[in-house]
């Protein structure tokens, strides 16, 4: 499975905590992230990734541009709701763009995990039906 990663300035040190907690679950699938967010995830528990550009730059963008190519099946972006910065990755278009495609988004940690405990059984294999 194609897997996204993005995160929110305030909340990229959650989302190299989650990597390193599920590493064993994404090391078996492709990894998509922004740029910076993918720089940390690397660091930290040197998965193979594609790294897009940063937020600022259109990152989220081209995840989305994989989304309408029904080329990503699931998406983590992990928010900050509260003082999410003008340069941040704007979750609007994405989760629009989910919506309109049917794929998984997680906004928070939670969520986050059932995602991926869903893949981790075989329970998140619907995107091979419908294909």
């Amino acid at each position: 499975m194609n897997i996204a990663l993005i995160a929110h300035d305030k909340k990229k040190k959650d989302m190299v905590n989650f990597t390193i907690a599920y590493k064993k679950i994404l090391e078996n699938h492709s990894l998509f992230t922004t740029g910076t967010t993918g720089k940390r995830i690397i660091e930290a528990t040197n998965l193979k990734l594609y790294r897009f550009l940063s937020g600022p730059l259109g990152g989220d963008q081209q995840i989305g541009s994989k989304v309408a190519e029904n080329k990503m099946d699931l998406i983590i972006f992990l928010r900050d709701p509260l003082t999410a910065q003008p340069h941040e990755p704007d979750i609007l278009a994405l989760m629009r763009l989910c919506d309109v495609h049917n794929i998984p988004l997680a906004t928070n940690l939670g969520t986050a995990e059932i995602l991926i405990k869903a893949l981790e059984s075989g329970n998140l294999n619907w995107r091979n039906i419908i294909d």
